[in-house]
C-alpha cells in the first residue's frame, strides 16, 4: 500500500478517488471594527445635544435631536455594543454600552418630562434632570479612570464628556444659562475629538495610515 505523506504537495484523494482541495478556513462574518458604526452615530447625537445646550434653534432643535437619538444613535450604539462583545472586544463593548445607556436614557428622560411619564411633575423636573446628570457624571468619570491604558485621545474624549456634564449639572442646579451654554460648547469639543477618531478609523479601514492617537497616560 502506498502511503501519501501529509506534506505532499497537490490535492489529496478523497473517498471517491477524486482529488479534493484542503478545506478553506471559514471567514468570520463578524470580523471588522464596530467603531465604524458607533462613532458616527455618537457624533450625530452629540451635535444635536450641543445645539440645544448652546441655545441655537431653540424652537426645533429639541425635537430633531430626540429623533436622531431615538433612532440613529441608540440603534447604532446597540448594534456596536453587541458586535464588539461578539468579537470579544470587552473594553470597546463596555465603552459603547455606556454611551448607549447615556443617549437612550436622555431620550427617555426628555420624552418622559415632556409627556408626564414616570410620575415626575413639572415642579420636580429640575430634580430629575439633576439626578440624571449626576448619575452619568459619576459613571463616565469612573469610565475615564479605568480606561487610562487606552491612547490619550480617548482619555481626552471622555474627559470632555466629564467637563460638559459637570458644567451642565452646575447650570441646572443654579439656573445659570451661561454654565449650560459653556457645557454645550464643550460638547462640540467632544465632537471634534470624535471626528478625529473617526478619521483615523476610516483611514485604516480603507488601507491608509492611521492618525496618531497619543500615548496612554497609564502604561503599567
Amino acid at each position: 500500500m502506498t502511503v501519501i505523506s501529509e506534506h505532499a504537495q497537490g490535492p489529496v484523494a478523497g473517498a471517491t478517488g477524486k482529488p479534493t482541495d484542503p478545506e478553506a478556513p471559514t471567514a468570520n462574518p463578524l470580523a471588522g471594527n464596530p467603531g465604524v458604526v458607533g462613532i458616527p452615530t455618537v457624533i450625530a447625537g452629540a451635535v444635536g445635544l450641543g445645539l440645544i445646550n448652546i441655545g441655537a434653534m431653540p424652537g426645533g432643535a429639541s425635537g430633531a435631536t430626540l429623533a436622531i437619538l431615538g433612532t440613529c444613535t441608540v440603534i447604532g450604539l446597540l448594534i456596536t455594543t453587541v458586535w464588539a462583545a461578539a468579537l470579544g472586544q470587552n473594553a470597546s463593548a463596555s465603552l459603547f454600552a455606556v454611551f448607549f445607556g447615556f443617549y437612550a436614557s436622555y431620550a427617555a428622560l426628555t420624552l418622559g418630562l415632556a409627556h408626564g411619564w414616570f410620575g415626575t411633575s413639572v415642579v420636580s423636573a429640575t430634580d430629575a434632570q439633576v439626578t440624571w446628570l449626576l448619575s452619568w457624571l459619576v459613571t463616565i468619570v469612573l469610565l475615564t479612570l479605568v480606561t487610562l491604558r487606552l491612547p490619550s485621545s480617548f482619555t481626552l474624549l471622555l474627559g470632555l464628556v466629564d467637563l460638559a456634564l459637570a458644567l451642565l449639572l452646575a447650570g441646572t442646579m443654579t439656573g445659570a444659562t451661561g454654565l449650560t451654554r459653556a457645557g454645550g460648547a464643550v460638547v462640540f469639543a467632544f465632537v471634534a475629538v470624535s471626528v478625529y477618531l473617526y478619521a483615523d478609523l476610516m483611514s485604516t479601514e480603507t488601507g491608509g495610515r492611521g492618525l496618531p492617537l497619543g500615548r496612554p497616560l497609564l502604561t503599567r
